[in-house]
């Protein structure tokens, strides 16, 4: 009997967890509404109804806020503003690799923090901007961090808003996780402790809690900043997406993206559950800390064993991984990432006896 893929790889919900119907009913409403607004080209601040509906839901302005084809675009229009040649960047190590690369391209030289289960190492950053080190960016990913899974403590925020303060570089806060916790108590936003003083930028999608397919991002900054990136946007592509954006603007102002998030939430809990207990049983020569909320699970494997072997051996057994050595600049990460969002929990516990083989293989 063929054997089934399975995969750990793709930071995606599976379908049954994504609101079909409520979108469905969202697309039919955004076209009775406004089937002037939604078809046009609009400007590039984004379907003004949305960009409104942000700036209420995050305590800000509308002229602070631009909406964007997904927060990647976010992320590279905001490189594009900030980042020259050879300006120094932040990142914390592990990060996500499509970050890292944006950053290469824009020549940046990038400076590499340890991250911890508590979030990126404060000490250590204090100590490489007490040795001369002056970042123009942080780029910090607070909330069920890819690829780790951490969440950046509460003492750490106020940390990092006092060392951008003193140092006077920007903290990029790249927060698509942010509604999916699904235990504890949801922590402040770096930008909404900055109380509008300008050290933070802020950027999210809907890409996690309404579907993939759906590229609606948005951007929070300065005012001068984004009308700076408004300029850089009317000229890349006249206007995001106003279809899908109006798709989205009347999933939530209809409560449904809260609904939406709460179905996704029990879903997430359950499948890192199965996936801990299983890794607890099968694999327990590995270590992980289970996150709170989000996607991703980083897992540290045996001493000596490298991801690149375990990947190949898991690949002939038709399953899918990433390498933590993606997320780091200088490889060496002893770990891959788990993805489970995509994957249910008899998938995940069978996932995991392949993980096991693998690993026995490698």
């Amino acid at each position: 009997m063929e054997v089934t893929g399975l995969s750990f790889a793709r930071g995606a919900p599976s379908l049954d967890i994504i609101d079909v119907d409520g979108l469905r009913e969202a697309a039919q409403r955004a076209f009775a509404n406004d089937p002037g607004g939604m078809t046009a080209y609009g400007t590039a601040v984004g379907y003004v109804p949305l960009r409104r509906w942000i700036a209420e839901r995050h305590g800000v302005e509308e002229a602070n806020v631009l909406v964007t084809n997904g927060s990647m675009q976010a992320d590279a229009f905001l490189f594009d503003d900030l980042v020259g040649a050879g300006d120094e960047v932040v990142v914390e190590r592990p990060s996500y690799d499509r970050t890292l690369l944006s950053l290469r391209q824009h020549g940046a030289a990038l400076r590499a923090i340890g991250l911890e289960p508590d979030g990126i190492d404060t000490d250590a950053l204090s100590a490489a901007l007490e040795g001369g080190a002056r970042p123009k960016l942080a780029h910090i990913i607070p909330n069920f961090h890819n690829p780790a899974g951490y969440t950046l403590s509460g003492p750490k925020r106020e940390r990092m808003l006092e060392l951008a303060r003193e140092h006077e570089f920007t903290i990029f806060e790249d927060d698509p996780y942010i509604a999916l916790r699904f235990r504890g108590e949801t922590l402040p936003t770096m930008l909404s402790l900055d109380a509008g003083e300008g050290s933070v930028v802020y950027a999210s999608s809907f890409s996690k809690t309404v579907c993939p397919g759906i590229r609606v991002g948005f951007l929070i900054g300065p005012r001068e900043l984004i009308a700076r990136i408004v300029v850089r946007a009317t000229n890349t592509y006249i206007s995001p997406s106003m279809v899908d954006a109006a798709i989205v603007y009347e999933f939530c102002a209809s409560g449904s993206i809260d609904r939406s998030i709460e179905r996704v939430r029990a879903a997430l809990e359950q499948r890192v559950d199965a996936l801990a207990q299983a890794l607890h049983e099968q694999i327990p020569s590995v270590s992980f800390v289970v996150p709170d909320g989000g996607y991703f699970l980083w897992v540290k494997l045996p001493e000596g064993v490298e991801p690149a072997a375990v990947l190949k051996a898991a690949a002939e057994r038709k399953l899918a991984l990433v390498s933590g050595d993606d997320f780091v600049l200088d490889g060496g990460s002893g770990a891959v990432r788990l993805a489970f969002a995509g994957v249910t929990p008899e998938e995940i516990r069978e996932g995991v006896t392949r993980l096991a083989a693998a690993l026995e293989a490698a």
